[in-house]
This record gives structure tokens, C-alpha cells and sequence, in this order.
């Protein structure tokens, strides 16, 4: 056997059945020889998008796979596995490489140095040999601990070299940790005592599945529990203990809950401190549980710390309070004021909301996208920017992983990736990118791929026709040379591409018009529906 066809028998002894990529890498070949179909994109960032949706929306158990051509496609790549590596996702990638005799030519690209700092291992195949430990130490890399990106460089005179038959490889194990439970007691103490505590919730609660125990938690608590944006949809947004969800831009009740709070419990979080995260308050007691030790301090210092799965450091939080408490408090006070701040936060943002004018108010068409889906059985996404800000502190999720939050790195155009790919992991699921002008000249040719492969998502464009959120950076260069002005018909760039395209531009005809993309989406063809919006900047920066 072949090195190429030894590492696409490991992939699909690893329940791989789907790998992006650009060619040449000659291990996509091999791939669809095992019965893995190759998803070919029209740029390698979107591809590494698509994997990164893939690896969250399976929980890793379909890891997502994105292989490319040495040289320009590896460096054409960097920016997704990047981006990958921020918002903590596994993504196994494998780029092709120089000859060994080159790997370390001067002004030769070489992706297992190059891409050390973004990705969680990063390992050339040197001998043919050595393919089944390399493959195995990246997989073992992919399952456990903090989840980021692996990466197996394979020279090009390394693919054809026999590797020995039949290679041994069994699929590798999945580890859990636990707190240590002296910690637990002291910070079950903590919570305990708490006049005012609120759960704020990361992206590890997914990865953990600790949804029941984050609910168990919280209602013993009466604990209030808002979620980082990779952390939205792990907590229901309508259950009356939800404060939502919070980026750069956040819900009035999240900010004010947690100024208020005596005692923030973090699980699943990093904490990181980041423009396009929820910023906490400082002379907060805080217990901060994490699966990754060097988060603990790193951006806000905690009294307590546990280090370990979320699902067992949360229930193994519920046994410790459980036995402090006799029976759950009373949650009646906390469900109303919630309630009450909601309400008043709402009303500043209402007229917006139900705005009617023309262009159209950004907030309004998704306000209405909204009330038309099914929530709970969708998949949406944000793009970097505005709408991200337009769309976050509003959507209220209600079933996990509904939502694909991201933020830490903010790249446009990385929602369409994002929402091909869950389309790809959860078929029977209305996957929506929300994106803008912008995001689409970054990515939007790879809307062509999402109609070649028959993956029918639902994009909902606002084109305002400018960077808006940069026109008060950039006063003089607008006025002077419209720097800041974009323009385009992206409802006919839609429908030349072969999916479904329709404009709206009065607010009668939102819902039809989203009511119409969902239709071609079900008949299988991929929608893009068109908003002129207006240039609306304000968000909910609190």
C-alpha cells in the first residue's frame, strides 16, 4: 500500500466520509478511491471552513479534513487554519509538500514550520513508514485536551512510496479529565454563598454535551447564565435563567447581571480578553473551569479554578451544591428581574426592530428571518462586522448547536463556509449565513461550490453598498474618493451561478422573499436573497 492510500484507509477507519480540498494533493484522489467524497472549493479558505463546521456541528465525530497543493494552495490556506485555531476547533489538515530534498529550501514554503503557531501539532511524514504513528499522534492530537487544528505535511516524493501491507490502525481513544475534587467542594462553597451568581458559558459546554448538567446547575442556583458567542445555543435563550449571548455587541440584561454579580462561575470559556467578546467586570469573585490550564489567570483572575471536562465539572458542581443547599432556591425574584431588564432593553431596541423604511433596516430583516424559520431546527451564522452585531444580542436560540458563533479572529466571508458545511453535517437542518457586501467579495465565488456539490443552504445578504462600519474611521477618504463604497447585484451573481436569487428592497416583501428562498432550499438549489439595507452602525455595546 501506498502512503496516499495508507493515509485514506486512516481517514476512513476514523469515520471520515467527507474531504475538502483544491488539487493537486493526490491524497484527494485516494480518498474517493476508499469511498470518501471529495468537496472540491473555488478557494482554500472556504474549503477549511467547511471542515471547521463539519468538525463542530459532529462534535469531531465526522472530523473535518481539508487537504491542498504544496506551495501557493498551503499559503492560500493559512488564513482558515488560523481562524480554526482561535475559535478552539479540530480540523485535520494535509498539505502537500516539497520533495524532502527541497522541504528546506530558502523561499520554499514549508507548512510544518511554518503553520506551528496556529495549528496543535504540526508534523512532516519524513519516511514512508512512519505514516500509521504520524497520522495517529495528529488524530490522538484532534480528540483530546483543547481542540485545534492538526496538521501532516506529506512530501510530494513521498505518496507513491509503499508503506507495507496491511497497515495496523485502530481508531484512536477519546480521554476525559475531571476536576480535582477538593476544588469542586471550594467552589460549590463559593457558588453557595453567592448572593448574586451567574454561569457565564464557552464553546466547551458543546464539546462536552454538559447541557443538562448547565441547566441542573443553574435552575439548583437560580443562576442566571449568559454564553460566550462560540457558547450561544448551549443554553436554551428562552428559558426565563437565559441572559444571552454576548460579543462585541450584548443584550442589556447580560451587561447588567453581570455587573451586579457577586460571583461569576466561567465553564467551557477561555475568558480571553478580546474586542469581539463579553468584557467582564473586575472585583468579581470568579471560578473559572476550563479544560486548558493556561486560561486560568490569563485574562481575569480567578479564586477558584478547575480544570477538566465541562460535563463533569458541572456535574460534579451540582453534587457538591446539592449537598449545601436542602432544596433549589426559589428563582420567582431573579425570572422577573430578568424580565424586567429584557423588557427595558428591548423597548430601546423595538423601533428598530419593526422599522418599515426604505432602504431597509438591517435589524428589521433579520427580526423578521426570525419569526419566519423554525428556530429550533435551524443552523445560522454570522459574518465578521455588522452583522454579527445585528444578529447576535436579538436571535434566540433554543436548541444546542443551532447557532455558530465565532469572533476571537474575525475574517470576512467565513460564514458561508460555515453554513455549507453544517448543511453538509445536518441535511434535514435550514442552514443560514448571515453576511454583508463585504464578507461576499472574500469568499462568494465559493457560493458556486455550494450549487456544484448540491449543498442547499439559505444566505441572507444586506448590502448597504458600503463598509459602513468604517465610515467613521475613514471620513476624509469617503468624502473625497468613495473609499468605502462597495456595490454589486448579488441576486444575479446568485442566479448566475446556477442557485436561486431574488432583491428585496421594501419591507412587505421580506417574508415572502425568505419564504421563497427556503423553498428552493428544500427543493435542493441554493438561495440567495438580497436585502438593500440601509448604512445602520449602531449596535448594542454596553
Amino acid at each position: 500500500m501506498k502512503v496516499g492510500a495508507a493515509i485514506a484507509e486512516i481517514l476512513k477507519r476514523e469515520g471520515v466520509d467527507i474531504i475538502f480540498g483544491y488539487p493537486r494533493n493526490a491524497v484527494l484522489e485516494a480518498a474517493a478511491a476508499e469511498g470518501i467524497r471529495p468537496i472540491i472549493v473555488r478557494q482554500e479558505r472556504t474549503g477549511l471552513h467547511m471542515a471547521d463546521a463539519l468538525s463542530r456541528l459532529t462534535r469531531g465525530e465526522k472530523m473535518g479534513v481539508f487537504a491542498m497543493q504544496h506551495g501557493p494552495g498551503t499559503e492560500n490556506a493559512y488564513g482558515g487554519i488560523a481562524q480554526a485555531y482561535s475559535e478552539s476547533v479540530p480540523v485535520l489538515v494535509l498539505p502537500q509538500g516539497y520533495a524532502r530534498r527541497l522541504a528546506h529550501v530558502p523561499d520554499n514554503y514549508n507548512a510544518s514550520l511554518s503553520m506551528r503557531d496556529i495549528t496543535k501539532s504540526a508534523e512532516p511524514i519524513t519516511a514512508a513508514g512512519e505514516t500509521v504513528g504520524v497520522l495517529r499522534r495528529a488524530f490522538t492530537a484532534l480528540r483530546n485536551g483543547r481542540l485545534r487544528p492538526a496538521l501532516v505535511e506529506m512530501p510530494s516524493d513521498i505518496l507513491d512510496d509503499e508503506v507495507g501491507e496491511p497497515i495496523t490502525y485502530e481508531p484512536v481513544v477519546r480521554t476525559r479529565s475531571a476536576p480535582d475534587a477538593v476544588a469542586v467542594r471550594a467552589a460549590a462553597e463559593l457558588l453557595v454563598g453567592a448572593r448574586r451568581p451567574v454561569i457565564h458559558t464557552g464553546q466547551g459546554v458543546h464539546w462536552a454535551e454538559a447541557y443538562e448538567a448547565l441547566q441542573a446547575l443553574a435552575e439548583l442556583l437560580a443562576a442566571p447564565v449568559s454564553t460566550s458567542l462560540e457558547g450561544k445555543s448551549a443554553f436554551d435563550e428562552t428559558h426565563p435563567l437565559a441572559i444571552g449571548s454576548g460579543g462585541a455587541a450584548i443584550p442589556g440584561q447580560l451587561r447588567h447581571f453581570l455587573d451586579e454579580a457577586d460571583v461569576i462561575l466561567g465553564i467551557g470559556c477561555s475568558f480571553s480578553e478580546t474586542p469581539f467578546g463579553v468584557r467582564m467586570p473586575t472585583g468579581k469573585r470568579v471560578i473559572h473551569a476550563t479544560l486548558d490550564p493556561a486560561d486560568i489567570n490569563k485574562s481575569v483572575i480567578a479564586e477558584q479554578a478547575l480544570v477538566g471536562d465541562a460535563r463533569l465539572s458541572l456535574e460534579m458542581l451540582v453534587e457538591a451544591c446539592a449537598a449545601l443547599i436542602d432544596t433549589p432556591r426559589d428563582p420567582a425574584a431573579v425570572h422577573r428581574e430578568i424580565a424586567e431588564v429584557e423588557a427595558r432593553w428591548m423597548d430601546e431596541w423595538r423601533p428598530l426592530l419593526e422599522s418599515t423604511d426604505a432602504p431597509l433596516s438591517p435589524y428589521h430583516v433579520l427580526w423578521q428571518l426570525q419569526q419566519t424559520v423554525d428556530v429550533a431546527n435551524t443552523i445560522i451564522t454570522h459574518d465578521a462586522g455588522s452583522p454579527r452585531d445585528q444578529l447576535s444580542p436579538f436571535w434566540k436560540t433554543t436548541a444546542p448547536l443551532s447557532y455558530i458563533g465565532w469572533g476571537k479572529t474575525t475574517q470576512l466571508g467565513y460564514g458561508l463556509g460555515l453554513a455549507m458545511g453544517a448543511k453538509l453535517a445536518c441535511p434535514d437542518r435550514l442552514c443560514i449565513n448571515v453576511w454583508g457586501d463585504a464578507a461576499i467579495g472574500f469568499t462568494g465565488m465559493d457560493f458556486e461550490t455550494a450549487v456544484r456539490e448540491r449543498i442547499p443552504i439559505l444566505s441572507i445578504l444586506l448590502n448597504n453598498s458600503a463598509m459602513a462600519i468604517e465610515l467613521n474611521q475613514m471620513p476624509v477618504a469617503t468624502e473625497r474618493y468613495c473609499s468605502t463604497d462597495i456595490s454589486g447585484d448579488y441576486a444575479a451573481f446568485a442566479r448566475a451561478l446556477g442557485g436561486y436569487g431574488e432583491q428585496v428592497s421594501a419591507a412587505d416583501d421580506i417574508v415572502s422573499a425568505i419564504r421563497r428562498g427556503i423553498e428552493a432550499t428544500e427543493a435542493g438549489q441554493p438561495a440567495l436573497i438580497e436585502f438593500i439595507t440601509a448604512k445602520e452602525t449602531r449596535a448594542s455595546r454596553l
